[in-house]
């Protein structure tokens, strides 16, 4: 009796001894969970470093404000050219424009340069070995030697197609911040043909503009042009007697032949 008394006397301090169990976790909402998670931590850590690069970005320019209006300036214009690069579609609707100014000339008045170039243009388009590629900033228009739909043992064999070393020479167009630039170059003075004034001498074959002097010479021509004529007295009686004298002179010679 007296051990298991003992024995329960232990039993019964080690129970007042123990700590009491820890509380439950409440459970949290979910936008708690979410930031404890991993993920929630990476994107955390992600957002802390885009924040920090940005506060270098703005110190490092108003630190150094040349340079940063530099580098301003190059995405600026690398962005500008990329946006207003040309397409395709650009291409075909400025050659379809320039082919229509061409129309509405007599073939006597067109420039030769301006017409074969168009003329080219049109014909590889209408055999389908005209192409176009992006490169970015700007666009490039090449011909092909075969429409790739042909069906030919040279347009299909890779061995025999041109190598990469000839394609400038098939560059026809470079398309730059909205423009064709040789298509553009082309045109210039497509109204005006040559041939005309081959037989010119050489200093009237080439024209240039004129100077202020002769512009303001000209234009005061044209101004007094248009004015009243004004005479003084003196002209109008010295017109009165060279009349007068003129018509004695007539009346005299008619009496002289009637005698």
């Amino acid at each position: 009796m007296a051990s298991l008394r003992v024995v329960k006397r232990l039993f019964c301090a080690a129970a007042e001894a123990a700590p009491a169990p820890a509380p439950a976790p409440v459970p949290g909402s979910r936008w708690e969970r979410l930031k404890g998670s991993k993920a929630g931590v990476w994107c955390r850590s992600l957002l802390s470093d885009y924040k920090e690069a940005c506060r270098e970005v703005f110190v490092g320019a108003w630190e150094r404000p040349v340079k940063a209006s530099v580098y301003m300036t190059l995405v600026g214009g690398a962005w500008a050219c990329f946006y207003t690069k040309p397409d395709q579609s650009s291409f075909e609707a400025t050659l379809l424009e320039r082919s229509g100014q061409l129309g509405l000339l007599s073939p006597w008045i067109r420039n030769g340069t301006s017409d074969g170039h168009v003329q080219n243009l049109v014909k590889l388009r209408n055999e389908g070995r005209l192409h176009h590629v992006s490169l970015g900033f700007l666009s490039l228009v090449y011909r092909t030697e075969y429409d790739p739909d042909a069906t030919l043992y040279e347009a299909q064999c890779s061995n025999v197609s041109p190598r990469w070393r000839e394609f400038p020479q098939r560059i026809l167009d470079v398309g730059f911040v909205g423009r064709w630039w040789i298509l553009d170059s082309k045109m210039k003075d497509y109204d005006v043909n040559d041939e005309e004034f081959k037989h010119l001498p050489a200093h009237m074959q080439a024209t240039s503009p004129p100077s202020v002097q002769e512009v303001e010479r000209s234009e005061r021509l044209h101004k007094e042009s248009w004015l009243a004529l004004t005479m003084e007295d003196e002209e109008i009686e010295t017109n009165v007697v060279e009349g007068k004298q003129e018509s004695v002179s007539e009346e005299s010679s008619t009496n002289e032949l009637k005698q």
